[in-house]
């Protein structure tokens, strides 16, 4: 985040991106009628996100029906959805050449199956017009229907992410329409359906939160089998949101990653500039890269067992051949 000296702690002040590249990407994104998360919840990295041509696209409008105190987006009533939105997110996508695209949205209580058909039909348009693409969705609650969770699950993203915020004790004052407990279970029902999905979730620090509270939250995630971990720092978007309690220093940040890495997440993102889209390419291809060395150590194990059980096999048929000389 771009600030004068003295308004942030020093680790908090980033130089100011090109303002030629934004509006490059702002004009594509306003031609085709979209939005991002990264301008609609005022993120201290679109700067650098924008620039480097990549950015998280908000779907199914720019308002909200929940009320979190944490969060920059409108709330309110949203507008119907725009069936053209689909297209234009796979436009966007093949325009800016990306490789690894994220798909978030706003919480739309107002509609049927909470908007998991739109997101289906967002993937389906990606995977018909960038097949190579990796695809990864940030997605809200769902108001814990799993059917209609499964509407997304069943859609084959790469990776789906759901985001825990806060620990529940703040969960009343930060996510008033939430539910821990409901989270949680989204979490653990995307792996039961699809058990080799990559799922990720993200907190905010900074909130009034202790480090045992984070801790314990990281340990039920992982209970639930969440595989990616994103911490960072809480920054108020105005004075009407929830106040900003203290910040969480890059020490602390780092302590985090290590406790996370040690209960066992495949990768873990933790800074004060770190988001749930945060390097997402990098965290996705690290992951992958995991899971296929575990897949030839597991492979060779194998082989290894194979020989072994086929030389035993072929050592008895020697003892027990009598035409062989003694």
């Amino acid at each position: 985040m771009t600030s004068k000296s003295g308004e942030y702690p020093s680790w908090l002040i980033q130089k100011a991106p090109d303002p030629h590249l934004i509006e490059k990407m702002k004009g594509l994104l306003d031609r085709l009628s979209l939005h991002t998360v990264c301008e609609a919840a005022q993120c201290p990295n679109q700067g650098q996100c924008f620039s480097s041509g990549t950015a998280t696209f908000l779907i199914m409008g720019d308002v909200c029906t929940r009320n979190c105190s944490f969060c920059g987006i409108n709330k309110g009533h949203p507008s119907p959805l725009d069936p053209l939105e689909p297209e234009n997110i796979a436009r966007a996508v093949t325009a800016l050449k990306l490789n690894h695209v994220v798909i978030t949205s706003v919480t739309r209580d107002d509609l049927g199956d909470g908007g998991a058909s739109h997101f289906a039909r967002t993937i389906g348009a990606l995977r018909l017009t960038k097949p190579d693409v990796v695809i990864e969705v940030l997605i809200p609650d769902f108001q814990g229907s799993f059917d209609t969770l499964k509407k997304v699950v069943d859609s084959n993203a790469h990776v789906i992410g759901h985001n825990m915020e806060t620990v529940p004790s703040l969960y009343a004052r930060v996510r008033p329409k939430a539910n821990y407990r409901r989270s949680l279970d989204v979490l653990r029902a995307i792996k039961a359906m699809a058990p080799g999905l990559i799922t990720k979730s993200g907190l905010m620090l900074g909130l009034g939160e202790t480090k045992n509270e984070v801790v314990a939250v990281l340990r039920e995630l992982r209970a639930a089998g969440c595989d990616c971990l994103t911490l960072g720092q809480y920054l108020p978007p105005s004075p009407k949101h929830h106040p900003l309690v203290r910040y969480i220093t890059p020490q602390e940040f780092d302590e985090y990653r290590i406790i996370g890495e040690r209960t066992g997440f495949s990768c873990v993102f933790s800074g004060p500039f770190v988001r749930s889209s945060f390097k997402a390419a990098e965290m996705y291809e690290k992951v992958m890269s995991q899971r296929g060395q575990q897949e030839a150590q597991s492979g060779a194990f194998h082989d290894d067992s194979n020989k072994i059980q086929t030389l035993k096999r072929f050592e008895r048929s020697l003892a027990n051949d009598d035409s062989l000389p003694p």
